[in-house]
């Protein structure tokens, strides 16, 4: 039990991360200036992925137990998008302005799918405990 209660912290944990960043992309989807410089950047977290495992057993135990660990939070490389807005006092010389390359749709998916996992991750946590509380009256008894 306290095996599955560690893997739904960290869980919870790599997940809450996730949706920050998400979050943070969606308020810095019309950002054209930064203190580095240039429009923001859009950020993705990245998640570290385990071995294979050696046998169908441990395959199932690796994905029944295996913790979610963060490996980094990078920033996007692409281009930015850019607007042809001359008013605007981001504007280059030619009159174009760079946006974040952030599709706002795609992240509003990905934070409703990343807001559900840790729905999902509360109720597992919360099943945990119940099934232990009810554990220890059952051995409480005998």
């Amino acid at each position: 039990m306290f095996d599955a209660q560690e893997v739904i912290a960290a869980g919870l944990s790599a997940t809450r991360l996730r949706v920050n960043t998400i979050a943070s992309n969606l308020a810095n989807a019309e950002t054209t200036r930064t203190p580095e410089g240039g429009p923001y950047k859009k950020k993705d977290v990245v998640m570290m992925a385990k071995a294979a495992p050696s046998s169908f057993d441990s395959a199932l135990d690796q994905m029944s137990l295996a913790k979610p660990s963060i490996l980094a939070v990078v920033e996007d490389q692409s281009e930015p998008k850019k607007v042809y807005q001359p008013g605007h006092p981001d504007a280059d010389q030619g009159g174009f302005v760079a946006y974040p390359n952030i599709n706002v749709v795609e992240s509003m998916t990905d934070l409703m799918t990343a807001t559900r996992l840790y729905q999902a991750n509360v109720s597992a946590s919360k099943a945990i405990s119940d099934m232990t509380r009810e554990a220890r009256k059952i051995s409480a008894t005998f």
